[in-house]
């Protein structure tokens, strides 16, 4: 048995409220900070960005409520500081970067994080982190993921966790290295400090609730609420009845061929431990839609959290009750060099497989049919607009939401473990060279049922100039979203590329690096939700 044995604890319900709210207020000021003040678009305006707070071992104390995954980049960010660097080399004013996903726990190349010791009374006593993503950092396409690349050498520019600033002195030769890797370095290089100056921002509020409360205080909190969030967890696995629950899902190909790659999870519930096995997970890819570990390793917190204890304080208890198995050299392990740029769709078709395995065991009002299940993405590089040199610009577009027992599923909104904003139209119009054609939900895309599945997002963009180069993908253009209980199918993708002429071509794989001229335009249409139960329960059938 997994049993789990602790003495049982008293936890002063007020006092941890009082502290948990205080350390998601610090992350919530760091989280409004880093998106007014960026410059890139895709974090001042999609959101696309993470914060978090971490004490001197290592351990999450909060994440903000932004992207799921970018946990895992988060963890194995300082997790790579204290293995890279003695205690005594770590001082007062340094901040550290990276992005590598074999050498310093990134998820993919785009994902940099800036990891911000934090001392007080002489010792380091937490991290302050955040982590952006950026539009590009060099690589063989514009925007560094694309699905067809086949080595991590093609996405960019790789960081092994280094200090960016040594004392409070920022060192300005890594910032010139990184930013003159992108296609758009002054982008890089202003994004990067508003990152450093968030953390800072962390660290004075970090400084002045210890002051408040005294540091032995704070960190008695900090382990009541990491054992809290444990105990509660573990609490909510006991109530599940013992056994092992499977499920699976596929992605559409491998991201250069048509043979789809399956996922295969069976869920062991022994006790008031889980564990998720991942053993018969295809080999990992040829292309870029491998999974690193600490990708994998957060969407099995979220999906544990979504579906079990939504309110559950997101810290390192969360964790504890959790082993993840995943054998070397699959899909879910992959082995260095493999590429992982597209890392976020595969992950989402891993929540569609856990979610596929809860549904055999929880409550019929906690199911949901499968989302859409992917992150759409669309990249558009060429000649700026307003300034000199080029520009990137990314988006990433949602889909339709699974069905539950009472509810329909929501229509176009992001699932699972992304949570970025859209980018509107106007904004984009205003910044790139781009005109927004068609903006509007793929009526009909839903899946039937008692309750209908979401519908997805049709988006078209035209080139308003020549030269603009252009990446497209999204998984679902084959593996449409299953409804349950009877529910019906949600509609696959479509991704077509259309010329000035009036040509159209549709593509059942992603476009990559097609050169579009004036009059072009790139038409994406994401997936519909899958129902739940048969439409024939409305009527009595």
């Amino acid at each position: 048995m997994q049993q789990h044995v602790k003495p049982r604890r008293e936890f002063d319900a007020i006092e941890m409220e009082v502290y948990s709210n205080r350390f998601m207020s610090i992350t919530d000021e760091m989280g409004l900070s880093l998106v007014r003040s960026s410059f890139s678009t895709n974090i001042k305006e999609r959101k696309d960005c993470s914060v978090g707070l971490f004490d001197g071992g290592g351990r999450l104390i909060v994440q903000a409520s932004h992207i799921p995954v970018h946990l895992g980049s988060l963890q194995g960010g300082v997790a790579a500081v204290l293995e890279n660097y003695k205690l005594e080399d770590i001082k007062p004013g340094d901040a550290f970067i990276c992005n590598d996903p074999y050498l310093a726990g990134g998820s993919h190349t785009p994902d940099i994080s800036i990891l911000t010791p934090v001392f007080y009374e002489g010792r380091l006593r937490f991290f302050a982190a955040n982590l952006g993503h950026h539009s590009d950092v060099g690589g063989g396409v514009p925007g560094s993921c694309d699905p067809s690349q086949t080595s991590i050498f093609a996405e960019g520019i790789r960081i092994p966790v280094l200090k960016i600033a040594c004392e409070g002195v920022l060192d300005e030769q890594i910032v010139k290295l990184i930013s003159t890797n992108s296609r758009d370095p002054l982008e890089r290089i202003l994004d990067l400090k508003v990152q450093i100056a968030t953390n800072e921002i962390g660290q004075r509020k970090l400084i002045a609730l210890a002051d408040q409360f005294g540091i032995a205080a704070v960190e008695k909190a900090i382990d009541d609420l990491i054992a809290y969030s444990e105990s509660r967890l573990r609490k909510r696995i006991s109530n599940l009845p013992d056994g092992t629950y499977k499920g699976e899902a596929f992605i559409d190909g491998d991201g250069i061929g048509y043979e789809p790659c399956r996922i295969q999870v069976a869920i062991k519930v022994e006790g008031d431990g889980i564990t998720f096995d991942f053993t018969g997970t295809d080999q990992q890819a040829r292309g870029a839609v491998n999974i690193p570990k600490t990708a994998l390793d957060a969407t099995c917190y979220y999906t544990i959290k979504a579906l079990l204890d939504p309110s559950l304080p997101p810290n390192e208890g969360m964790a504890l009750p959790v082993t993840i198995v995943a054998e070397e050299g699959t899909l879910v392990r992959p082995k260095f060099p493999a590429a992982v740029g597209i890392r976020s769709t595969s992950c989402q078709r891993v929540v569609r497989a856990i979610f596929q395995a809860f549904a055999d065991v929880l409550p019929k009002d906690k199911v949901f049919a499968s989302s859409a299940d992917m992150n759409a993405t669309m990249i558009f590089f060429g000649p700026h607009k307003t300034r000199e040199g080029s520009f990137v610009y990314l988006e990433t577009v949602g889909g339709g939401a699974g069905a539950s027992l009472e509810n329909d599923g929501m229509n176009g909104i992001q699932v699972h473990v992304t949570n970025t904003s859209n980018l509107p139209a106007e904004a984009l119009e205003i910044e790139y060279p781009l005109m927004v054609r068609r903006y509007a939900l793929a009526d009909g895309s839903g899946g039937e049922g008692r309750t209908m599945g979401g519908m997805g997002i049709v988006r078209e963009v035209v080139a308003m100039t020549d030269g603009v180069r252009a990446n497209a993908s999204c998984e679902g253009l084959r593996t449409p979203a299953d409804g349950v209980f009877g529910g019906g199918q949600g509609e696959v993708a479509r991704l077509k590329y259309g010329t000035a002429d009036g040509a159209v071509t549709e593509y059942d794989i992603s476009i990559t690096n097609i050169l579009m001229n004036r009059g072009d335009s790139l038409f994406l249409q994401t997936p519909g939700g899958g129902g739940f139960g048969r439409a024939s329960e409305l009527t009595g059938e």
